[in-house]
């Protein structure tokens, strides 16, 4: 029985669609009191969630104790801040170079893989001696991985859960650990630092890393790759992950989903990019900052869980286009130049924006073809992450020559303007009945969703 969510034949959703008989269809993936506890149900993904949580607070710890590490042994603030940056600036390498290996081998072998490939370069910060340079290039490494392993998963899930309800569910689910990850991970590397060395909580990022390839590899099953043409007719995988980025940014409406997915969160990262320098100029303690880094990712956990539990899959997709927008409006309240109390409601609201994704994860999966869905996957993340640091890069430039007051609330205005263009842009592409997607020669290279979606293919 296909679940209500999945899309039409057109392989596409509506923007705002009517799904009336959604929340009262007998599918139990749908059913609105199941919510996350039918997604738990299924066995597979709590291994997949089991994995995720402990990968994401490796990478959260090994961000601090690699910024410690790299200050002792420099005093350097420039080198140590330099350790947060490369964890987003080389998601576009491994986004647009390596994607391909999302769609052309075995969702559990790249999966595993790319989790011992983590604990290596972890296990390789940990060897005393470790030059800075080396150890700023490991770093390098890790991020480059991330989008591939990030698109991999992604993809899989819709093997997993099917891509209804549950696969909507599911991507929550993985945002919900992200967020509470930074906030358990910070203080859990925060406390462990105090009581040993960085070079200890780097090899503790290395064994989170080998617990998650190990929970990965014995439960989940071995999937055959996406992508299923012969070797012979694959090209390179540089040529393959570049022509399948050319293939997604061609199609109008892969395109539109994109850039709304994009968007929104490279606005919303501003005001978070310019907190300690807000702190310095409302004179607050550790405390005070403290209470602000932590704002904004119990706003999204809090809406995030709320509207997955509380909310039907029609509610959930028309609050799509007024949470992208509600996301960066809160910036627009640091005109007043607010006071700690305010400043964390305003954070805290601008954290409820993460609700949107619900209605662009089911559009973007019902947009994208089968073969090229690892590869879409994987330059979302990709490209998220990269206007995310770019966004905090020009925030903090823009700060040098203009006060916090204008540069803050300049970002709302600007961010209100570009999310409604591009929701325009979204609403203009809506599926029609003969929708095909465009590859070399102008036909699709895989199948596009229908009502049942793509059968689960499972490895003898």
């Amino acid at each position: 029985m296909p679940s209500p969510s999945v899309p039409a034949p057109s392989g596409r959703l509506p923007a705002c669609p009517d799904e009336g008989a959604a929340d009262a269809a007998p599918s139990a993936a749908a059913a609105r009191p199941d919510g996350y506890r039918a997604v738990f149900a299924v066995p597979e993904f709590r291994y997949v969630f089991a994995a995720h949580l402990l990968s994401s607070l490796g990478v959260v710890v090994c961000e601090i104790a690699l910024s410690v590490l790299v200050f002792r042994l420099t005093a350097s603030p420039l080198l140590s801040a330099l350790t947060f940056a490369l964890g987003l600036l080389p998601y576009v390498v491994g986004g647009t170079l390596l994607s391909a290996v999302a769609d052309r081998y075995p969702a559990r072998r790249v999966l595993v893989g790319c989790d011992l490939l983590c604990a290596l370069a972890a296990a390789g910060m940990v060897a005393p001696g470790t030059p800075v340079v080396l150890l700023l290039v490991l770093r390098c490494v890790l991020a480059a991985i991330a989008p591939v392993f990030a698109g991999t998963r992604a993809a899989t899930l819709g093997a997993i859960l099917g891509e209804g309800e549950l696969f909507v569910l599911g991507r929550s689910v993985i945002r919900i650990v992200n967020q509470s990850a930074q906030l358990a991970g910070f203080a859990a590397g925060g406390l462990l630092l105090t009581v040993v060395s960085p070079a200890a909580v780097l090899a503790l990022t290395a064994g989170a890393f080998l617990g998650s390839a190990l929970l990965l590899r014995l439960g989940t099953l071995a999937r055959p790759a996406r992508d299923g043409a012969p070797g012979a007719a694959r090209g390179a995988l540089l040529a393959d992950s570049l022509g399948g980025a050319r293939l997604l940014l061609a199609d109008r409406r892969v395109r539109a989903l994109l850039l709304l997915t994009w968007l929104p969160p490279a606005f919303v990262v501003i005001p978070e990019a310019l907190l300690v320098p807000y702190a310095g100029l409302l004179g607050t303690g550790p405390a005070g900052m403290g209470l602000l880094m932590c704002s904004m990712p119990i706003g999204a956990v809090l809406a995030e869980s709320l509207v997955g539990t509380f909310l039907g899959p029609r509610a959930r997709t028309r609050l799509t286009f007024p949470m992208g927008v509600f996301a960066v409006l809160p910036s627009l309240g640091f005109a007043a130049q607010p006071s700690l109390g305010w400043a964390v409601l305003l954070l805290a609201l601008t954290g409820t924006g993460i609700s949107y994704n619900f209605g662009v994860d089911r559009w973007f999966v019902a947009a994208v073809p089968d073969a090229l869905l690892g590869r879409a996957m994987t330059v979302m993340q990709a490209g998220r992450m990269t206007v995310m640091g770019l966004a905090m890069g020009l925030a903090g430039a823009a700060a040098e020559y203009a006060p916090l007051r204008v540069v803050m609330p300049a970002a709302g205005v600007l961010g209100v303007v570009c999310v409604v263009a591009v929701i325009f842009e979204v609403r203009r592409t809506e599926p029609g009945p003969d929708r095909t997607f465009p590859g070399p020669d102008r036909t699709s290279p895989g199948p596009v969703r229908g009502p049942a979606g793509p059968v689960a293919r499972t490895e003898k």
